[in-house]
């Protein structure tokens, strides 16, 4: 490994992006992080949309902030790389321009494009029969969500036709960056499976896809791996960030599959958990898969040669945003005060969760028997439902703000055990499972996770750095600085392991076998409240 090796990441989130500098001598060491927030905007009709240049400013505010903490000089930056939501849809010209606001993956606009393009005729599992075997024949998943972007496609096509004549590319939230940085158009080979028109065997658009979805393949870009060089950093775009012309940029990855990577997953077998604005349970396998009936897919991974066996909550840390900003806000900011804490966005996430630590500890597992359903913006795994929301149920006179609090976090890591007894159905997940993101600096939250799923619960130093570690590993492997994906994650400096506590895992046993069924018996209350026809 060479010395002063440095390598710089962008986390680009649905609230915020954060930019990290690592050094790559014998482990990974982060250098200097700054993070930068910026709006999400929900519209009429279930939208939820965000400005792409507010990334990209993002990116030059915390690239400059990253270089004046560490005092390192851009030309010793070796790469570039990304880690980024998924699932979004960025629309632009042929100058790398973007047509409108990007459509996030939360956007729910387009059921009626879902239900006149896949929703039809004799259907399983919401998708008509016949485009179903054709799809997990092609990309081995079916585009049967609201929320799949080839449907927000249509859906420009349909409302916005002056939009969707002035189409160049399609790209998501990584690849729109990509762009601004070398010019180059190109999409990484699990974003491209994410819009659902890959052939995974072939490792190319699939033609079929595109007329069966009547997709215009002239919009789609050129297909890289995450290890690839998509380009070299343009003078334009070093002269925005403060950095190095020609410094090499690299595909990257969407974060399904780059914080497998950073967690260090990286064997078949492998099961992590994350826990930031979204959650997810993920398993490392080595053949493609999907369960229709319960929305889980073998997605394709980072890695080369492997997928990861994917159950996504929507609003998993954004329910813990939300006690902040509605349940607690008083108590927060007080909290805050006296801690003395900074205006960095960073420092109060982090004091965030040392408050809802310090808040729950004090009560007893299962929170006095209220539960919490986190489905704040709809649902997809394991079951799929735009309508339902969340709740708070057998609430009594006695229950208290505290209560309700900690409900919340155990509703997350309840929603983590469906997604667990989902994937031992077709898999095994590992003994000890890594737990990763913003929700796992909470000692508090790890062991109550522990306790849910009956498994031992070992996190990593800096958890809530994860995907910005994840593709600090991509461009190191990109640049040759390790041989596989398996010796870079042993540069991974593990942290705390937690296991399971008896009787505490009694308590959620109970709790689990109620929370199952709150959404069958609420099914048809939350359409009477939320349906929109």
């Amino acid at each position: 490994m060479e010395k002063n090796t440095y390598l710089l990441s962008y986390d680009v989130g649905t609230t915020g992006l954060k930019t990290c500098l690592f050094s790559s001598q014998n482990q990974l060491k982060l250098v200097a992080s700054s993070l930068a927030k910026y709006p999400l905007y929900l519209c009429e009709g279930g939208g939820a949309e965000q400005d792409p240049q507010d990334w990209y400013n993002a990116m030059a505010t915390t690239t400059k902030q990253v270089l004046l903490q560490s005092n390192i000089e851009s030309s010793l930056i070796r790469g570039i790389s990304f880690c980024s939501q998924m699932q979004a849809l960025v629309l632009v010209d042929s100058q790398g321009n973007a047509l409108r606001n990007a459509f996030s993956y939360l956007d729910q606009r387009a059921t009626n494009e879902l239900k006149e393009g896949m929703a039809h005729g004799l259907t399983i599992a919401g998708a008509n029969i016949v485009k179903l075997l054709i799809s997990l024949a092609i990309t081995k998943a079916v585009a049967t969500s609201v929320k799949d972007p080839v449907w927000k496609y249509q859906w420009v096509k349909k409302h916005e036709s002056e939009i969707y004549a002035r189409i160049h590319k399609w790209l998501d939230v990584k690849e729109y960056l990509i762009a601004q940085l070398t010019g180059a158009f190109v999409m990484t080979e699990d974003s491209a499976f994410a819009t659902l028109l890959f052939n995974v065997r072939k490792r190319i658009w699939s033609p079929l896809m595109c007329k069966m979805l009547k997709v215009d393949p002239s919009h789609l870009p050129p297909i890289i791996r995450s290890t690839d060089e998509a380009g070299k950093l343009s003078q334009k775009a070093a002269d925005f960030l403060g950095l190095q012309a020609g410094t090499p940029v690299f595909g990257g990855g969407g974060d399904a599959a780059i914080i497998g990577l950073g967690s260090g997953s990286a064997k078949a077998g492998d099961s992590h958990i994350y826990i930031g604005t979204s959650g997810w349970l993920s398993t490392v396998v080595e053949r493609s898969m999907v369960d229709p009936k319960t929305k889980t897919a073998a997605i394709v991974s980072a890695l080369p040669g492997f997928f990861t066996y994917f159950c996504e909550l929507e609003t998993a840390g954004k329910c813990l945003e939300w006690v902040k900003d509605h349940l607690a806000l008083d108590e927060i900011n007080l909290y805050l005060d006296k801690k003395l804490v900074t205006d960095s966005p960073e420092a109060i996430a982090t004091n965030l969760y040392e408050y809802m630590a310090s808040v729950i500890d004090s009560i007893p597992p299962g929170s006095n028997r209220v539960l919490f359903t986190p489905w704040l913006h709809g649902n997809r795994c394991p079951f799929e439902d735009c309508n339902v929301r969340g709740m708070f149920f057998n609430v009594s006179l006695e229950t208290g703000k505290t209560e309700m609090i900690r409900a919340v976090t155990e509703g997350v890591c309840l929603h983590m055990r469906w997604f667990l007894e989902v994937q031992e159905r077709t898999i095994k997940t590992s003994p000890t499972i890594r737990f990763v993101g913003g929700g796992a600096l909470s000692p508090v939250t790890c062991q109550i996770l522990s306790d849910t799923l009956g498994r031992n619960i070992q996190t990593i130093e800096q958890p809530q750095n994860v995907g910005a570690l994840g593709a600090a590993i991509i461009a190191a492997m990109g640049l040759g600085l390790y041989k596989s994906a398996q010796e870079a994650t042993q540069a991974i400096v593990v942290g705390a392991l937690y296991t399971p506590r008896v009787e505490a895992k009694a308590v959620y046993d109970r709790n689990y076998s109620v929370y199952k069924q709150l959404y069958r018996c609420n099914k048809k209350l939350f359409a009477a409240l939320n349906c929109r026809e």
